[in-house]
């Protein structure tokens, strides 16, 4: 059975010669490490069931300008999202939200609409891309709805120069950026946040669990 491989950007797999037991040792290893990934996600479970999350405030009159800025007509679906994650935000439980849907069907408008709420609680945001096209993309997209609203956003990848990732990092411990949009680069330990609120993980099957996990 062949299929397409996916991975990470930039990072090109080991290929396993035929005829040797390096494959079934290689398996091995990795139902050993499944099994450590496993244990570590159930007791992280156990542990955000029984925390106390932010509880949010209501929508303010900021917000539903925001909404209102929305160029086209929501579907139903996409209202009825955004409002169950904004009721589960209220109860102040720790939100944990898959959101499904093609190419087009508006994702990333539910996505900006919590990172909006999220950002006028006083909290940060973290959106996590697979691509480094697909990060800029997003980056420009935020970039336009959010500046007339005076929310600082930065972007965090390779294409970025050294000296303005710099500048982003400081912000982000800083509390002086609100949203970071970005690749991989998200998940170095150099980077931690004054206050993050919201983690939004774009084709959230590109990511590994342990990837998932480092961000906190």
């Amino acid at each position: 059975l062949l299929e397409k491989y996916q991975g990470t950007e930039g990072s090109i797999p080991k290929l396993t010669s035929v005829g040797t037991n390096e494959w079934e040792k290689k398996k091995q290893r990795i139902r050993t490490k499944l099994e450590s990934i496993a244990k570590e996600l159930i007791e992280t479970q156990a542990i955000r069931e029984h925390k106390q999350g932010y509880k949010y405030a209501k929508d303010d009159e900021v917000q539903m300008q925001f909404e209102n800025d929305f160029e086209y007509v929501e579907t139903p679906d996409q209202i009825k999202t955004v409002e169950e994650i904004k009721r589960d935000m209220e109860k102040g439980v720790i939100v944990d939200r898959l959101v499904c849907g093609d190419v087009g069907y508006g994702k990333t408008e539910i996505a900006m609409r919590i990172a909006m709420k999220t950002v006028l609680n006083g909290k940060q945001v973290t959106y996590l891309a697979p691509t480094t096209i697909l990060s800029r993309q997003h980056y420009y997209t935020f970039k336009e709805r959010f500046e007339k609203y005076g929310v600082k956003i930065g972007l965090l990848n390779r294409l970025v120069p050294p000296n303005d990732q710099k500048e982003i990092i400081k912000g982000l411990k800083s509390g002086a950026v609100d949203i970071v949009i970005g690749t991989h680069r998200l998940l170095n330990d150099e980077i931690s946040y004054r206050d993050l609120g919201l983690l939004i993980i774009d084709e959230e099957q590109r990511f590994g669990v342990v990837h998932k996990e480092k961000i906190k």
